[in-house]
């Protein structure tokens, strides 16, 4: 048969076969065919798609094939499998069906689809292409799995096996970091790490525990090598403590020295702890060392500072300080000598008094020559250190390292001292064996060098200064002989000065003030003689007029002085200015505006409110005189708080305070006359006009009442003076006025009073007084005499008694009757401030005073008031 009746057979073979094919599986024929009656038949879903076709739609599913879609069969029929998609479908899976379908090649793959109800599975789909006789594709035939239980347990054992691979992973790496992390730890804290195991005595140690030993990382380091590394002094118990620790389960824990190889002493931490095996016995030992060499000597140090320092406060000698000090760097150095010497620069030598030595090393001390042990002199003449670590190999001392080598000094430290630019000073330090100076080992040797050379200068200027001490103290003393006397001299010119002073104005006043009294005395006598009695009366008012100008001067001097008695009571000090008041208007006279300003609530102060009166007055008079054409004066009230800071410029005791003061618009005071205000009879008054006494009254009394005067003036604006005094807040009582001699009570029975005074005018005027008020009259000059008299009897129900008594005075006696006579009234008569024999503010009761001059009103209402 030709070509071409072969193709043309060929084909309309193929044309048949689709035909019969087609209508086989639309059910057209009965499925005599034995593969189409298994496709319909089977239970597992199937499908033809005809690639010849547009879109390769689907023209046969079997029943399965419909029950696991939900579709019906004219559904799926002439549509393409995409329609089982949806948005969760793997595109790569999408890509792999692509390229089966367009390079017609069978594939198998797990494809997510939907059924019709929108519910996902997975299907296993195994497609495959099918070939005419001629190789042509004909249909791709597919089947369907239900892989949806399966893939999701698989997923589920996935998903375990990802996790529990992750959970390995993140474990594995977090032991990789944390390893990371502890040796560079290790590395950055110096540590290396070793173990040691018991039974074969064998070390491992690691590259930074070789280091740690001065070893070379590629050089074994065995137990024994370990052992023979550690000092002499330190190696059994370093060795046994780390075998004790192993055999007896308990941590380890040492600090030792150990030698390097180059011959260098280091310090070493180690700490370890057992490890035992099943049977709980311990195999091994590991731990970690490392490098404790610079805390180690730097604490060392420290401690021999501190203690260098204790030894040089208890030392007085220089050479005992010098010694002190080398002996504290030979044994922190742990080298073999170490001294202080003084230098003698010109002649180039060095004098040590005394060195320190290490056992077995002989002394160098004397004057030895710088230049017969080498040529390092000029380096200490620049003020350089010399460090030699081995003599033989320095230039500087080759030639001469034998004589070094004899005093034990191949290797040494000069460290020279200077002061004031030459070199005074040296320390030094000397090994017998060759050693290398680290920068701490100079640094220690300088700050020792510092501190003795302190200690040594401060003990020598301490000498010098003591002896200039007792050379000035002999001169002050000399000095201060001549200035006591010369102060003497000069205090006794101030005070004749003063004296003089003072007694020229009480001569002038007080011989006003005589005259006054003597002339009216002489012509009270003349007007009797010539029996013109009736004229008398004027020049007996003189008299007593000039007698209270007399007794207001004694007050004036005694306030200043602040010797004055008085008689504090709580008062109102409101009350004594409102008082005052019509005085004071009646006193500085119509052209001066007089005003009160006074603060509400205030406490009473604790003063005698008589000589207040008096001050205030003063005050006010003096504001008078300053405004002789006029203007205005101002009484002011205040209840004022003195802190610390004011306490300190008044000099008083801070508190609570009532200020009294005056204010005018009158001249004024310029600083230097403010600044001699208060002294006595000092005035700016004309000569007759005034006594210079009334500011320094005042001051005067106010310091004796506890409190102070502050004068504020401008000249051409005023003056304002405040007296401040101290707040008291008791209650305020009202005292009456005396009554006049003649209309004084008398006694209202036998009482009997004894008057002691050793002034017999006195006695007597007080003796004719009292007779005239009816009382008995006993009289006694002195103390003993009063008591002798009451010896024999005599009863008194009062004593009148002067305080100033020659011999025992006053108080004395009242206290020496009261013993024998409890609840005696008494009356004390003082002329000046005895205060301290009276005690005042702890006079009893039933006791008063009485200030000289008084009347003898005042004298009778006291007695009359007692007696009472």
């Amino acid at each position: 048969m030709s070509d071409q009746k072969q193709i043309s057979h060929r084909s309309w073979k193929s044309i048949a076969d689709d035909q019969r094919i087609e209508n086989e599986l639309s059910g057209l024929d009965p499925f005599t065919d034995p593969f189409v009656a298994a496709v319909h038949a089977t239970r597992m879903p199937m499908i033809i798609t005809n690639p010849r076709l547009a879109d390769n739609p689907v023209v046969f599913a079997n029943d399965a094939f419909c029950r696991l879609t939900g579709y019906e069969r004219d559904e799926i029929l002439g549509r393409n499998c995409r329609f089982l998609q949806g948005e969760a479908t793997d595109q790569e899976t999408r890509r792999q069906l692509h390229q089966a379908v367009e390079h017609a090649h069978p594939v198998e793959v797990d494809i997510r689809n939907y059924r019709k109800n929108g519910e996902p599975f997975w299907n296993r789909l195994l497609m495959a292409p099918v070939f005419d006789a001629d190789k042509k594709l004909s249909y791709f035939f597919a089947s369907q799995v239900d892989v949806t239980l399966e893939r999701e347990r698989l997923s589920g054992l996935e998903r375990d096996n990802a996790a529990l691979v992750a959970e390995v992973s993140n474990r594995l790496r977090t032991q990789e970091e944390r390893e990371r992390e502890l040796a560079l730890a290790l590395r950055a804290g110096g540590f290396g790490t070793w173990s040691f195991e018991l039974q074969s005595r064998t070390l491992t140690a690691s590259e930074d525990c070789k280091a740690l030993f001065g070893r070379a990382l590629d050089q074994p380091f065995t137990f024994e090598d370990r052992i023979a590394a550690v000092h002499d002094d330190d190696r059994r118990r370093a060795i046994d403590n780390m075998i004790e620790a192993g055999t007896q389960g308990r941590e380890h824990q040492e600090e030792y020295r150990i030698i390097w190889p180059d011959g260098s002493t280091r310090w070493i931490s180690s700490r370890g702890q057992p490890f035992f095996d099943v049977a709980g016995r311990p195999v091994r030992v590991a731990g970690v060392s490392m490098d404790i060499t610079h805390a180690k000597r730097a604490e060392l140090k420290r401690q021999a500072l501190v203690r260098l320092n204790d030894l040089f406060r208890d030392l007085d000698q220089s050479a005992d300080i010098s010694h002190a000090a080398a002996e504290i760097l030979g044994q922190t150095l742990d080298v073999s000598r170490a001294g202080y010497g003084m230098v003698d620069r010109i002649n180039e030598t060095i004098m040590i008094e005394r060195d320190w030595n290490a056992p077995g090393v002989t002394t160098i001390a004397g004057t030895l020559q710088f230049r017969a042990y080498g040529s390092y002199i000029e380096d200490l003449k620049q003020g350089e250190t010399v460090c030699v670590d081995d003599s033989r190999l320095d230039p500087r001392t080759a030639d001469t390292s034998a004589v070094l080598e004899a005093i034990s000094a191949r290797a040494f430290i000069n460290m020279p001292l200077h002061e004031q630019g030459g070199f005074v000073a040296l320390i030094f330090v000397n090994n017998d064996t060759p050693r290398h100076w680290s920068d701490d080992d100079v640094a220690f040797v300088r700050e020792v060098a510092e501190r003795t050379r302190d200690a040594v200068e401060r003990r020598r200027a301490e000498h010098e200064l003591a002896e200039l001490a007792a050379s000035l103290e002999r001169q002050v003393a000399e000095r201060t002989a001549e200035l006591l006397r010369a102060e003497d001299a000069l205090r006794q010119s101030q005070k004749m000065e003063a004296v003089g002073q003072l007694t020229g104005g009480l001569a002038h006043d007080f011989n006003n003030l005589l005259t006054g009294i003597g002339g009216g005395l002489e012509l009270i006598q003349l007007r009797l003689a010539q029996g013109r009695a009736a004229e008398i009366g004027r020049y007996m008012d003189a008299a007593q007029d000039a007698v209270k100008r007399a007794a207001a001067l004694t007050h004036r001097l005694l306030a200043f002085s602040r010797r004055q008695t008085l008689d504090p009571r709580p008062t109102d000090a409101n009350a004594l200015v409102s008082g005052l008041e019509d005085l004071v208007r009646r006193t500085v006279g119509p052209a001066i505006l007089v005003e009160t300003r006074l603060a509400a609530d205030l406490e009473s102060i604790l003063v005698d409110p008589s000589q207040l009166e008096n001050a205030m007055l003063n005050l006010c008079i003096n504001a008078r005189d300053a405004m002789p054409d006029g203007g205005r004066l101002m009484i002011e009230t205040q209840d004022r708080l003195l802190d610390d800071q004011a306490g300190r410029k008044y000099d008083i005791t801070p508190g609570n305070y009532i200020c009294l003061s005056v204010s005018d618009t009158g001249t004024g005071m310029d600083p230097e006359t403010m600044s001699r205000a208060f002294e006595p009879f000092f005035t700016t008054k004309p000569i007759g006009s005034g006594t210079g006494l009334g500011l320094s009254m005042v001051y005067g009394f106010a310091r004796q009442s506890g409190g102070h005067v502050h004068i504020h003036s401008t000249p051409g604006m005023g003056t304002t003076v405040a007296v401040y005094l101290p707040r008291n807040g008791r209650a305020v009582m009202a005292e009456a006025s005396p009554a006049l001699l003649s209309a004084a009570p008398h006694a209202q029975g036998s009482e009997t009073v004894l008057v002691v005074d050793d002034e017999a005018s006195i006695r007597m005027l007080i003796i004719e007084a009292l007779a005239d008020l009816g009382y008995d009259v006993l009289e006694a000059p002195d103390g003993p005499t009063a008591m002798e008299l009451l010896a024999q009897g005599r009863m008194i129900d009062l004593l009148v008694t002067d305080v100033g008594l020659p011999g025992m005075n006053g108080r004395q006696l009242a206290d020496a009757l009261r013993t024998t006579r409890p609840g005696l009234k008494v009356v004390f008569i003082t002329g000046y401030a005895e205060n301290a024999v009276l005690n005042h503010d702890h006079l009893e009761a039933g006791m008063q005073i009485i200030t000289k001059p008084f009347t003898m009103e005042v004298l009778a209402s006291r007695i009359t008031a007692l007696l009472s």
